[in-house]
């Protein structure tokens, strides 16, 4: 069984961005010690029913896990590395923002195991950072980048496209200046208005307008460009990173591995005994605590993922990646061939039309079938 990956939810902010619809709260007082207290108790929840599995990465998101203590971070990490068996060259990651306040824990972190960091810089445009509603600047930001170089052996950065007014000029010159720095990874979002937030009550009052289908494949272009002029390549739709330095935690939901997911709403994928099973923990913080603290973990649902649903899951994650589906390992996932799930005539039509590759081992979406992957898997799956 390939090693687990472990991803602990911190549910605080300081403040709601106004295109975020994660699970992210905004409290006066941040109760940290009970959600701390609810996080380790959900761990040996998970190590007790899993048993001696390897552990092969961490990943703390949120949210903003920044706001978290350092002490706290490596209480987590310390319960984790007892309680399963970590490898020897783990990957530990810490998203962060990179305010100036929460750049001076970034030793704290280092001390406490991290050993790499997610830095959501967002922009490198002081005017569209406040339009994004971030709290930092750009000078911020490209500090905040400095100094997790010098501490961390590994840094990514996050970058929002298709911004408002944004041209393909300031798109690749925003990009160079980032990726100037040498970083090792770049995840890369399209601003979209989802239900439920500031944006989509701004974008339905017509208070701004976003570039259209066109101008943003434009932008999306560009970034691939401009990424490999500075030694990062693209190994998933929207990350970018140099040989080596791919998020190995991302890549076991892409691969459709097994992980373990807790905290508030926090959802997992894992293999007990001969099921896979689909867990999501409470969203609410104070609830999901309370259920922790009565029974242990905060789960409000737990399915058995039959072999259908595991194919079209383990097809809809695995085809994001540049290198595509192993055969073998779908096979052993899901007791499916994947000959036996797509559509001929669709196959050949996108092979003729070089949107995939198909060989005895690996089925593959190219470059311009990722551009199209919804409707290509709409498409391709019987």
């Amino acid at each position: 069984m390939q090693p687990l990956a472990l991803y602990i939810h911190w549910p605080f902010c300081l403040s709601k961005c106004p295109y975020c619809d994660f699970n992210s709260h905004v409290r006066a007082q941040i109760p940290e010690a009970a959600i701390i207290a609810g996080l380790r108790a959900e761990l040996r929840y998970e190590a007790a029913r899993l048993g001696p599995r390897h552990l092969g990465s961490i990943f703390f998101g949120g949210g903003t896990p920044s706001l978290m203590a350092p002490a706290s971070v490596a209480a987590l990490i310390d319960d984790a590395v007892r309680l399963f068996t970590p490898d020897p060259d783990i990957e530990i990651t810490l998203e962060a923002n990179p305010t100036s306040i929460e750049a001076e824990r970034f030793a704290g972190y280092r001390a406490a195991g991290v050993n790499r960091v997610s830095i959501g810089v967002q922009s490198l445009d002081d005017q569209a950072l406040a339009f994004l509603g971030r709290g930092h600047s750009s000078a911020e930001a490209m500090a905040a980048v400095a100094l997790a170089r010098r501490i961390f052996p590994r840094v990514s950065f996050d970058l929002i496209y298709a911004r408002p007014g944004q041209t393909l000029a300031s798109w690749r010159a925003e990009l160079s200046r980032a990726l100037a720095v040498g970083l090792d990874h770049l995840s890369l979002y399209q601003l979209t208005i989802e239900p439920g937030t500031q944006f989509a009550t701004r974008f339905a009052r017509a208070e701004f307008s976003l570039p259209d289908d066109d101008d943003a494949a434009a932008l999306y272009d560009a970034t691939a460009d401009v990424a490999a002029e500075h030694g990062l390549h693209p190994y998933e739709i929207s990350n970018y990173a140099r040989p080596g330095q791919e998020s190995r935690h991302n890549l076991t939901y892409w691969r459709y591995q097994d992980y373990a997911g807790i905290g508030p709403g926090a959802h997992g994928r894992i293999t007990i005994g001969d099921q896979l099973l689909a867990t999501r923990r409470h969203r609410a913080p104070e609830e999901w605590a309370s259920l922790v603290q009565a029974r242990g973990h905060g789960s409000t649902e737990e399915l058995a993922i039959d072999p259908p649903e595991r194919a079209r899951e383990a097809l809809l994650m695995g085809l994001r990646l540049t290198e595509g589906i192993d055969c073998a390992a779908f096979f052993a996932r899901t007791q499916y061939r994947l000959a036996d799930l797509l559509d001929p005539d669709i196959v050949d039509q996108a092979l003729l039309a070089g949107y995939i590759s198909l060989t005895p081992t690996r089925l593959i979406a190219t470059a311009e079938g990722r551009k199209r992957l919804d409707s290509l898997l709409a498409a391709l799956i019987l």
